[in-house]
């Protein structure tokens, strides 16, 4: 089990790199109203309920930014909020935040909520992927927050994880093994893709 897991972290490290690349290519042929389309897409695909409380990244480097997409939310009455890394190895925690709101610099030079803002749980997640297939599975920069995060989430309720990226962005298959989440649903710039299984 333990050479499996080695074996598909050297691969998910080769892909990251490649994924980089296709990442970058992908926003730098972008128009500028990306964000604002997939802000639509994530409105029109996404149910919510009264008091969910949703929760974005603040993007980095050639990320699809998911702020319209929350800023929108927010105008729709929904509670706000932004990742925040404790630590590795530790699941990630939640502070409130409101567009506008005074932000810090954290961990890996991630912008987030200042410490004295409140901890919050999510109910609907904005999660950054930097490669994704059809089956719903990720890749991500190599830390696991957000697989820990949404183990942690998914036993205490039920939750809705929304994975967000160009869809240039979408490879066959994505390596994963049993410490790897699925998201539930993923948007683009250019629609709304359901995983199958």
């Amino acid at each position: 089990m333990k050479q499996a897991q080695q074996d598909i972290a050297a691969i998910k490290q080769a892909m990251r790199r490649e994924a980089e690349g296709r990442r970058a290519e992908a926003a730098a042929s972008a128009d500028a109203e990306a964000p604002e389309r997939l802000a639509r897409n994530v409105l029109s695909a996404v149910t919510t309920w009264p008091g969910a409380i949703a929760s974005a990244y603040w993007p980095m480097r050639d990320e699809l930014d998911p702020l319209p997409a929350l800023k929108a939310l927010a105008a729709k009455g929904h509670p706000t909020c932004l990742p925040v890394v404790l630590g590795n190895n530790q699941p990630l925690v939640f502070r409130s935040w409101k567009p506008g709101q005074h932000l810090v610099t954290g961990a890996f030079g991630t912008s987030e909520p200042p410490p004295e803002a409140p901890e919050v749980e999510p109910d609907l997640l904005l999660v950054p992927l930097l490669a994704f297939d059809r089956k719903g599975y990720r890749l991500g920069y190599g830390g696991g927050f957000y697989d820990r995060t949404l183990v942690a989430l998914r036993a205490r309720k039920a939750i809705l994880a929304v994975g967000i990226a160009f869809a240039k962005q979408e490879v066959p298959e994505v390596p994963h093994d049993e410490l790897d989440q699925r998201v539930d649903l993923i948007v683009t710039e250019a629609g709304v893709i359901r995983p199958e299984g």
